[in-house]
């Protein structure tokens, strides 16, 4: 049986102002938490479904139990719950600038939704890039809305929160900086780059003036609609899809 301490414990960790305090996140999920338990450090383990196998990942969790459905429902944070939940402490990453230079990484100025943000990690661990850096007003990585978006890749990427600003300015004339822009070039007549920063703006105003003015290289995604009614801007998330799998396919090749 479920202590009220625990209950109450658990459902604090839904304000990000607790999770940071106790370096703590929640994941639900069958799939989910069987995929983040041999990665990360797990303090609790919650189950009360019979399609998850406590007795195979027990030994991941430093405390686990068996629960009811009603005691399931006190501490679940979805809608449509799995009956899985986990305790997880949060991973700690260091970047090393001569490595960013090498490699192609992600930049989030200001992304506001958690599901976005999810996405855009998710799609990280898809195209294989390691680290994603956000500025310090985009969305807690950490949210249970982000981390289920995820699908387990907060398990593979590494998620940094930085002055976005700043960290560019640490890495001018060492690494050609893009950002997607209506007046860009287009991105299929460009020769992208292996190493880079791609830079994605704020769902509703893009690229911030300040980030902006450190982008090296400006590209468009083209409208393959001309002449037609067609929505004025594309998804964050699909756009970074877009980005990113154009750099890959480039790169591949080479």
């Amino acid at each position: 049986m479920i202590s009220k301490s625990k209950i109450k414990w658990i459902r604090s960790l839904e304000m990000k102002k607790n999770r940071d305090e106790q370096n703590l996140f929640v994941a639900e999920g069958v799939k989910l938490v069987s995929d983040l338990l041999p990665h990360l450090r797990c303090r609790y383990l919650a189950v009360c479904t019979d399609s998850f196998d406590i007795e195979r990942f027990s030994r991941f969790a430093a405390e686990n139990e068996q629960i009811t459905t009603d005691e399931y429902k006190k501490i679940t944070f979805q809608k449509s719950p799995q009956g899985v939940l986990a305790v997880f402490e949060k991973p700690a990453h260091l970047w090393d600038e001569k490595e960013t230079c090498s490699k192609l990484s992600l930049a989030l100025d200001d992304i506001q939704d958690p599901g976005n943000l999810g996405t855009i990690i998710r799609l990280a661990d898809w195209f294989s890039i390691e680290h994603v850096f956000c500025s310090t007003h985009s969305a807690d990585v950490f949210n249970p809305k982000t981390i289920q978006a995820t699908m387990g890749a907060i398990a593979n990427v590494k998620v940094h929160y930085v002055e976005l600003p700043l960290f560019l300015r640490q890495l001018e004339g060492r690494i050609p900086v893009y950002g997607t822009f209506m007046d860009g070039e287009n991105i299929y007549d460009r020769n992208l780059q292996r190493n880079g920063i791609i830079v994605m703006g704020n769902e509703g105003q893009g690229i911030s003036a300040e980030v902006e003015q450190l982008v090296t290289e400006r590209l468009q995604i083209p409208c393959f609609a001309p002449g037609t009614v067609a929505s004025e801007s594309l998804n964050v998330g699909i756009a970074t899809a877009i980005t990113v799998a154009e750099f890959r396919r480039q790169t591949y090749k080479k």
